[in-house]
């Protein structure tokens, strides 16, 4: 165990099942009082903001669509409120409508939200659209603003993202020292994405051990769970990944978990049952692909890349993606689509 994986998990936090549990009764509370007309225009936003987190944390693909609904809705009835705004580019961000959520946070600033709010999104943004040096800016300026978890959080994430692990550790590891809740969620999350981080550098020891921290800490956070799955197939526990993607995939409505555990069953000899899931995964994917292109042409490009069996697919797939996002993760998920591809 390295000394950073160390320090975290001497960080205590609230109960994961416990804190997962409230925010579910959070989530319900406020649906029930939106239904009823009592909501405020900062109860609206803070709806918006627990489901997206709820999403993020389940993979729940429902709880995206259900933001984007709330968050249009809210805008109908309050469309000079800058929070309308801010709620509806958080709800188009979560979905990869990158283009609505900038020209949303742009309104949001005009109609008086906090600086520092708005830049803190639109650094997201940028950074999701591979616009690193301008995000670099915004991000950098939060820290010089207020050097808080949140901000350092946010500059290591996107260090993270250009492949600078160097720099990214450095601040995970001080964003850990500024950090002053109890809530899990933030740590989780910052776990999950130094797991990433590693996943992306080629590193699945090191990968599998951050998933597993975040997996520990949010027992509920099934994307951690997946890619914990994805690395321990990687390092040879076969049968313990498989373990973990047949209750992911039969319980979520996200496919991904799906298309790993036939990936994983076809590569362990297991055809059948490799076959069974493949079926449920790519109807799932012609669905949200038709609804959602840009929030899923990524994982369904890869799906038929690898699992799926039909690369050309999944070249077209990942040329849209690249479209949405240029990152050097869209344009590597390109070329491996295109090695795919049978020779002509």
């Amino acid at each position: 165990m390295t000394r950073a994986l160390s320090a975290a998990r001497m960080i205590r936090t609230t109960n994961g099942t416990i804190a997962f549990a409230n925010l579910a009764a959070q989530i319900d509370g406020l649906e029930l009082h939106a239904a009823s007309g009592r909501l405020t225009c900062r109860s609206w936003a803070e709806l918006v903001d627990l489901l997206i987190l709820r999403a993020h944390v389940l993979g729940r693909i429902g709880d995206y669509e259900r933001t984007l609904a709330l968050a249009e809705l809210r805008l109908r009835e309050a469309p000079a409120e800058g929070l309308s705004f801010l709620s509806l580019a958080r709800a188009h961000g979560s979905l990869h409508l990158f283009k609505e959520a900038l020209s949303d946070l742009d309104v949001a600033e005009r109609l008086g939200i906090e600086n520092a709010e708005v830049q803190a999104e639109r650094a997201a943004v940028l950074q999701a659209v591979g616009r690193y040096d301008e995000a670099l800016v915004l991000r950098r300026e939060a820290v010089e603003r207020r050097a808080d978890f949140e901000s350092i959080a946010g500059l290591a994430a996107l260090h993270a993202e250009r492949g600078e692990t160097a720099e990214a550790e450095s601040l995970f590891d001080e964003s850990y020292v500024r950090f002053r809740g109890v809530s899990p969620f933030p740590l989780a999350q910052l776990e999950f994405q130094r797991g990433h981080m590693w996943w992306g550098a080629g590193h699945p020891l090191q990968a599998r051990d951050w998933f597993d921290a975040a997996w520990r800490r949010l027992p509920a956070y099934a994307q951690a769970e997946g890619h914990l799955a994805e690395a321990e197939a990687e390092l040879g526990d076969r049968e313990g990944a498989i373990v973990r993607l047949r209750r992911l995939a039969g319980e979520s409505d996200d496919p991904d978990y799906a298309a790993q555990l036939a990936r994983i069953l076809d590569e362990h000899g297991n055809a059948a049952e490799a076959d069974r899931w493949r079926a449920r995964a790519e109807k799932r994917y012609n669905e949200l692909v038709s609804r959602h292109p840009a929030a899923f042409a990524d994982h369904a490009a890869e799906f038929w890349s690898s699992a799926g069996r039909d690369p050309q697919r999944g070249v077209r797939l990942a040329k849209l993606n690249l479209e949405v996002r240029d990152t050097p993760r869209a344009r590597t998920l390109l070329s491996r689509a295109i090695a795919a591809c049978p020779a002509p």
